[in-house]
């Protein structure tokens, strides 16, 4: 039997590579010069497309594969597929929801205990020899007790309320609406509100043209000088402008990114704040959990072409 035709556009670990190969015709998108010549060659013979959730599907790739049928992301946010043209042609589009969730929540956690208690300037504080020559390192805000607000209470914002709720902390959150799921913690339905009401604002809510920067000069300036904001959804959903003015002047206290726009060529701004914690994008950054997610993308690939049910279809 013949294996499909996939295009796969970034790449992925041996592990994922390997079982790949062997289950498709693999063109590799990013090993080409002249990007646009390489699909002109093999985009006719492409059905399917392998993909990472920042790297995506724009419409002239689409377009490009005109006998294209799945689109199979890498990774839980597909803000980066063109849906409008996906949709026009009837491609369907599957994520990797639930296999990372638990290991991005785990990291927002950890990046608001690492930023409130000031641990990465500790540890240089004990390396280059200021506890022994200045003693004790200056004091930091604790978390337990605080107010926390979830800016989205999906399966990621879910998760993190919960392991917010052992730390005996004021849960507050934000959605399209209450959840029956959420009844122990407080809704807020408008985003200002909830930052207005947190010492830490947590944004876990999917990116999409409604959300796009959501948290923005107003909501910021709710938070406040002594709050901190933590980002483990997309960097489209916080207006980076008005957050590194906020940062630069005082009137945010402190933030905690995992995601930037243009990553990671970051706004060189964020570089010198000594307010910012700033990690390379890699919530699901486990080997376990990467390992389950390249396994979903081939399944709903194989799915697909199997004729059989998407284990996990956005479109």
């Amino acid at each position: 039997m013949t294996k499909p035709h996939i295009l796969q556009v970034g790449p992925y670990p041996e592990w994922d590579q390997v079982p790949l190969d062997a289950a498709f015709h693999t063109h590799r998108y990013f090993e080409a010069a002249d990007k646009a010549a390489f699909l002109a060659e093999v985009g006719p013979l492409v059905r399917g497309i392998a993909t990472r959730g920042e790297l995506g599907a724009d419409a002239a790739m689409i377009a490009a594969c005109p006998n294209l049928e799945i689109i199979s992301v890498y990774g839980v946010g597909y803000d980066a597929v063109d849906l409008t043209a996906a949709r026009a042609r009837g491609i369907r589009v599957t994520n990797t929801p639930d296999v990372l969730t638990n290991d991005v929540a785990d990291l927002g956690v950890a990046m608001m205990l690492m930023q409130s208690r000031g641990m990465l300037g500790a540890e240089a504080w004990v390396r280059d020899g200021s506890w022994a020559a200045k003693g004790l390192y200056p004091l930091q805000r604790r978390v337990w007790g605080k107010r926390a607000g979830v800016l989205g209470l999906g399966r990621i914002g879910f998760e993190v309320a919960k392991r917010l709720a052992g730390f005996d902390m004021e849960i507050a959150y934000s959605d399209v609406g209450p959840k029956d799921y959420a009844k122990d913690w407080a809704f807020e339905a408008d985003p200002v509100a909830l930052a207005a009401r947190s010492d830490f604002l947590f944004v876990t809510l999917a990116a999409s043209a409604a959300t796009r920067h959501i948290v923005g000069a107003e909501v910021i300036a709710a938070l406040g000088a002594e709050g901190m904001l933590i980002n483990i959804s997309r960097a489209s959903n916080i207006d980076e402008e008005a957050l590194l003015t906020a940062l630069e002047t005082g009137t945010l206290g402190a933030a905690a990114l995992d995601v930037f726009e243009g990553e990671p060529n970051l706004n060189p701004r964020f570089l010198s704040l000594p307010n910012v914690l700033l990690q390379p994008h890699h919530a699901s950054g486990t080997v376990e959990t990467r390992q389950a997610m390249g396994k979903l993308v081939r399944d709903n690939l194989s799915a697909h072409f199997a004729g059989e049910p998407l284990l996990t279809e956005v479109l």
